[in-house]
């Protein structure tokens, strides 16, 4: 271990310690160069994040709460440990109040660079709604984590060099369909439930391809895609939102209001990507 990861590792525990933390988030590529820390408090959890799939030494395995895995996409320090924020309260790995540190590196380096501290629920910097609860309850968290991880490569590499602009609206499918309406013949029509699961990666093109189409996409709670150019009607107060935000945004607010359903909108001005639950959003994730 070199002289910089020791000295991360070393604060980060003591930062665990003093502030009584409930998590510590690890980000780690290797463990040639990132060894997991020891002499964890026994209440504080431990929770790997990685970009690969790791192979966990059997002596090291009881030692860790969770390992989530990232997509890789360049969302910078803060976009990732937002990914890795809205992961983890899907899984109900996190809940309100709880202090968290995270202890993260860029892209591609073989050292830590960056230790923080949070405490959910008290940082708009992060989370913007207070409400954060009833991710896990809405959806499977299976299906919540591929679902933005794939709107977050939709939202990076846009399609055929163009930027997309899109909504996924999953979750309460049934209250989601009588509160929209068709605006075109549903391209989901007809197919069996397996070939129309946003599980199945051989989807991944289709979805982007029907992503220039106007309307949402609905997709149930267990991840099987209903139909795709699907218009949203429920009303909701501009005045709520913040300012600058289109028809897009106005629809997700509506429809995750009226509904337990969650959505996410990708901006087709900006890339960024936003979480909306209970009418408000939850969380930003800012495009590079």
């Amino acid at each position: 271990m070199n002289s910089s990861n020791a000295f991360f590792i070393k604060s980060a525990l003591g930062l665990v310690k003093n502030t009584k933390a409930a998590s510590l988030f690890v980000f780690v590529d290797s463990f040639e160069y990132f060894p997991l820390p020891e002499n964890i408090p026994r209440a504080c959890q431990l929770i790997l994040v990685s970009e690969k799939k790791l192979e966990i030494p059997v002596a090291l395995q009881n030692k860790i709460k969770k390992i989530i895995q990232v997509p890789s996409i360049d969302l910078g320090r803060l976009g990732l440990i937002k990914l890795t924020m809205a992961l983890a309260l899907s899984q109900a790995l996190v809940k309100h109040g709880d202090k968290v540190v995270f202890l993260s590196h860029l892209r591609g380096q073989k050292y830590w660079d960056t230790l923080l501290l949070i405490q959910i629920g008290k940082e708009s910097e992060l989370i913007t709604s207070k409400n954060i609860s009833g991710i896990s309850e809405s959806v499977k968290p299976e299906v919540f984590e591929h679902l933005l991880s794939l709107t977050l490569e939709l939202a990076s590499k846009g399609r055929e060099g163009k930027a997309i602009g899109t909504i996924f609206v999953v979750g309460d499918q049934d209250r989601v369909m009588q509160l929209s309406k068709q605006m075109i013949i549903n391209p989901f029509k007809g197919y069996d439930e397996s070939e129309r699961n946003i599980l199945n990666p051989l989807l991944k093109e289709t979805i982007r391809e029907f992503s220039a189409l106007d309307g949402a996409f609905i997709v149930s709670d267990e991840g099987v895609l209903i139909t795709a150019g699907r218009f949203l009607g429920a009303a909701h107060d501009e005045e709520e939102l913040p300012r600058g935000l289109g028809s897009r945004h106005i629809a997700a607010a509506g429809i995750t209001a009226l509904t337990n359903a969650i959505a996410i909108v990708i901006s087709e001005s900006t890339g960024d990507v936003r979480i909306f639950k209970n009418g408000k959003i939850l969380m930003e994730i800012e495009k590079p």
